[in-house]
């Protein structure tokens, strides 16, 4: 299956990791040459560390990067694939020109799919003459470790495209869940919910960052608790979710006032080096404000 990825950020670039391991031919699309080549780096990186890790050999890594090229060129990414998944920002403007753009470029045939976490994939296939093409590929990040893909069927996603999605996210060895599509779907409107309710604890003074967070992983079995992980998707990211789910289902998405001042204040998460942790060269070393970790 020929497969291209629109955006070569983490999700990008680890859709198309996981694409090309299961034998897939993958394009790898961006806007600008430096964001095309870091996203290649990336996945350079993650398939040594399965190597160093013994989870794949060097033979099957060179194998997948032989299957990943990548592009500024928009028409060149899209005109022989049979799957399109973007991987562009949460932005719904941006999302429908992007799946204008493509269907516009690829074969009348092409499955268009958003990696949307919580816009509505029936909005983005409004953009399409032809929306029954149109699917949600959920992906977790970081989508070479998380094994779930959430399908989302649009209003207009036809049984063709569906089977297809289903399909796609079997072969290259992740578990689907279908969903139809409603505001945050199944997982973020849950995971979202849980993440908020916990920053209220810290701000009420319940517990500490990290003794939530090992409390929901160890007593629940989560592999990462809702504030670290928080700091993984990016406070804006989440704040972004909460807000459009409140505008969607009501009040109880209201984000929490210390989720919108960090925000303000560029503390974003590991992607800055703070948020509710404090984190140096990818790791974690502490806990934002007056908490002991």
């Amino acid at each position: 299956m020929q497969i291209a990825v629109l955006g070569a950020g983490s999700m990008g670039h680890g859709i198309a990791q996981v694409s090309a391991m299961a034998g897939n031919d993958v394009v790898l699309r961006d806007i600008e040459s430096d964001l095309v080549e870091d996203g290649l780096e990336g996945i350079r990186n993650n398939l040594q560390g399965g190597v160093d890790r013994d989870k794949l050999t060097e033979e099957e890594m060179e194998a997948a990067l032989k299957r990943i090229e990548g592009t500024t060129d928009l028409e060149a990414a899209v005109e022989d694939a049979d799957l399109v998944v973007e991987a562009v920002p949460e932005d719904m403007d941006l999302k429908k020109d992007v799946f204008s753009d493509v269907e516009d470029a690829a074969d009348e045939e092409t499955i268009i799919a958003s990696n949307t976490s919580s816009l509505s994939v029936t909005e983005m296939a409004s953009a399409l003459e032809h929306p029954e093409r149109a699917v949600g590929l959920h992906f977790f990040n970081p989508p070479h470790i998380m094994d779930l893909v959430e399908i989302i069927v649009a209003e207009q996603t036809d049984e063709r495209t569906e089977a297809f999605a289903v399909d796609y996210v079997r072969d290259i060895e992740k578990e689907d869940v279908v969903v139809r599509d409603t505001a945050g779907f199944a997982t973020s409107r849950l995971g979202i919910a849980l993440g908020l309710e916990a920053i209220r604890m810290v701000e009420q003074g319940v517990a500490s960052p990290a003794d939530i967070d090992e409390g929901m992983e160890i007593g629940y079995g989560h592999p990462m608790g809702p504030i670290e992980l928080t700091d993984h998707v990016g406070l804006d990211v989440r704040l972004h979710i909460a807000e459009h789910l409140r505008e969607e289902l009501g009040e109880r998405f209201k984000p929490p006032q210390s989720l919108r001042r960090k925000v303000r204040a560029g503390k974003l998460g590991k992607k800055s080096g703070e948020g509710y942790y404090v984190w140096e060269n990818g790791e974690r070393v502490g806990m934002s404000g007056d908490w002991d970790d």
